[in-house]
């Protein structure tokens, strides 16, 4: 099929199946996703807070707009821009943000390759779950580069092959299946309900849906954009880096840096530790994938230079730096709280009586006269994301 023939399959898979179908909700949504906060994204990617909130966000392939309303909600200075490719999905966006309150938002029916009609450069642009789908993702990807601005950052989200292998067997055995009815969603939907009912119970397709995936494919919304998506390209770490390189920016880290970290597979044997220390960070990346191959999803982080590096390495930097809470922590004041990725943390008193000097005014320094952390400890804090600094 041609382009436009795909992006029109794309987007009447929407109109029909309007995703994600979370629940509209006459108030803010709850908990947050810190990728979508700027402030602690910003300090992800920089190591520091970034100067100035009042910011401009694209939320490019928006669907019915679930993160585009912790967008909103989460950067109470920022204006928002959501795009997407279909009318269905666009529609439930803009009921969901308006019933939120999410106010600081305007919506534009418009594919992520018409970016460039949007009027100037956004600081932060997110993009989940959108490239994969497109015909041609690394024209894609350059479109909305285009539109970030110096020193801004890309969040973006792309599926994984190794931990979707089972997923296409399925969506190529519903198309076989499904024949000349292929683009009948609810029909596909029907044939691959039939499908995990009649296979065996060992059937690894069937274990694999069931150990992963069942709970949210109970909803038809999900289970259509899983397995009878009419374009879908799936990535590993070579392909994931050609696309990008095609994008112009500059690679800032994953999301998720716990798991791209050897040790955590090879740490067993130093001499297999030394040998993965010659390999570049792209081979070892490769490395982890193949022994860990449960990647069904890449998340990652791009950035326009100039973009600040802070090193806290500098116990004189250190002491100067001025400390705030990460904004995406959970349950504080308490000694245990969510972090984050809301995983639990236990901090200790002096922890705690730390964090709760962290006012915006006092520098390390002036908080550690009276608090017995030490630098090591609120290095520890750092690496854990629960406060951001800004340089002194």
């Amino acid at each position: 099929m041609s382009d436009s023939h795909i992006s029109a399959a794309v987007a009447k898979l929407y109109d029909t199946y309007p995703f994600p179908p979370e629940p509209l909700l006459d108030e803010p949504p709850p908990g947050y996703n810190w990728r979508w906060n700027w402030l602690a994204a910003y300090s992800f990617c920089t190591g520091q807070k970034p100067q100035k909130q009042d910011i401009r966000i694209l939320d490019a392939g928006c669907g019915t707009g679930v993160g585009t309303e912790y967008l909103v909600h989460l950067n109470p200075h920022a204006q928002v821009v959501g795009i997407d490719l279909s009318a269905g999905a666009l529609a439930v966006a803009r009921e969901r943000c308006q019933r939120s309150g999410a106010n600081r938002v305007e919506f534009h029916h418009l594919s992520l390759y018409d970016a460039e009609q949007l009027p100037g450069e956004f600081d932060l642009i997110n993009c989940v779950g959108v490239l994969h789908h497109l015909p041609d993702p690394i024209r894609g990807i350059q479109a909305i580069a285009s539109k970030l601005a110096p020193g801004g950052i890309m969040h973006i989200f792309v599926y994984g092959e190794l931990g979707r292998w089972e997923i296409k067997l399925m969506q190529q055995a519903i198309a076989l299946l499904q024949n000349d009815k292929q683009g009948d969603y609810r029909d596909g939907v029907q044939i691959g309900r039939k499908l995990f009912a009649s296979l065996p119970e060992n059937n690894r397709i069937v274990k694999r849906e069931r150990s992963r995936w069942a709970m949210e494919n109970q909803r038809d919304e999900c289970f259509a954009d899983m397995y009878v998506h009419p374009q879908e390209i799936d990535y590993n770490i070579d392909t994931l880096f050609d696309l990008i390189d095609a994008s112009g920016l500059t690679f800032l880290g994953f999301s998720n840096p716990n798991f791209w970290q050897i040790e955590r597979l090879l740490g067993k044997d130093p001499s297999l530790l030394e040998r993965s220390n010659a390999l570049s960070d792209r081979n070892t990346y490769r490395l982890i994938e193949l022994l860990d191959p449960e990647v069904t999803h890449y998340e990652f982080f791009l950035g326009r230079p100039p973009l600040p590096q802070a090193d806290w390495s500098s116990d004189a930097a250190l002491l100067a730096a001025i400390p705030e809470l990460n904004p995406c922590i959970d349950g504080f004041p308490s000694r245990c709280l969510f972090n984050y990725d809301y995983q639990i943390v236990n901090l200790t008193e002096t922890e705690l009586e730390f964090l709760q000097a962290c006012d915006r005014k006092l520098t390390i320094g002036e908080i550690l006269a009276n608090v017995e952390l030490g630098l090591e400890g609120v290095r520890s804090l750092l690496s854990q994301q629960l406060i951001v600094l800004s340089p002194g």
